[in-house]
């Protein structure tokens, strides 16, 4: 269980969704250095509860983005479900569909492979779409590849925006300092926009010493971001759950995973 002994693994999860992969790393000897490169907050101006049912009612499909999706909009419309049965519901990845689950959702639908809009746009059901209508329930200023795909089906699509990411305002002048004198070992990352956020929290004196260090993420799309910003070991997990993300900084610490050069 000492396979992380000494070992220092930056985790940039928001501080509200650090907890678990912390305590792994830590349970494997390792030492989290905890800097949240996101903050997860809810959307100012939502409608009232009723008005936000009754206008869920109108579609046909609710596609639920994250985990996070879905928990703000079950606080916007104050955990009140039960309109929501009659309307078909997908989800992008599993801890989304845990989260429905959990809120005693049924799930229609769930990308067998992969964990991002592309997977899910290759299910038989959303090949013929026309004419269906589907609200996407997401953080602002999300990605538009969904509703672009669905809109040239014939879909009609709306965006229910819930949450709002932002940059924290934290103290970064320790990790700079473990950056300069060369004690961070690995940097953990889940989302293009946390990986934006940390290298402008950090500033440009410390772009080379974070991009010399080996990275592990969640995605292909993630992993070609950060080779356009410098990085030359950049490991992709199986999935973007805390496990995999434990189970593939393990490997680059004992070398059966080296990452690769992009």
């Amino acid at each position: 269980m000492n396979v992380l002994k000494g070992r220092r693994v930056l985790v940039t999860r928001p501080a509200h969704q650090a907890d678990h992969l912390c305590r792994i790393i830590e349970d494997h000897g390792g030492q989290a250095i905890r800097l949240p490169a996101i903050e997860i907050t809810a959307c100012e101006g939502l409608p009232e509860a009723g008005a936000l049912l009754e206008k869920l009612e109108k579609f046909q499909w609710l596609v639920f983005i994250s985990a996070n999706a879905v928990n703000f909009a079950l606080r916007a419309i104050n955990g009140k479900i039960d309109q929501l049965h009659a309307v078909k519901i997908a989800a992008i990845g599993r801890a989304t569909a845990t989260a429905l689950a959990a809120a005693g959702m049924t799930v229609a639908l769930l990308s067998e492979t992969g964990f991002d809009s592309e997977a899910l746009l290759a299910m038989p059901e959303l090949q013929s779409v026309d004419g269906q209508r589907f609200l996407i329930v997401r953080g602002c200023s999300g990605r538009e590849e969904l509703a672009h795909t669905l809109r040239s089906r014939g879909a009609y699509v709306e965006y229910l925006d819930v949450y709002r990411r932002l940059i924290p305002a934290v103290d970064c002048s320790s990790v700079r300092e473990m950056l300069n004198q060369n004690r961070l070992d690995m940097v953990t990352v889940t989302s293009g926009e946390t990986l934006q956020n940390l290298l402008a929290m950090l500033g440009d004196a410390c772009l080379e010493r974070v991009a010399a260090l080996p990275l592990v993420t969640v995605s292909e799309r993630i992993a070609r971001i950060a080779a356009d910003k410098g990085f030359k070991q950049v490991v992709v997990a199986d999935s973007p759950t805390d496990i995999s993300i434990l189970e593939t900084v393990i490997k680059c610490t004992t070398g059966e995973q080296s990452g690769r050069r992009d």
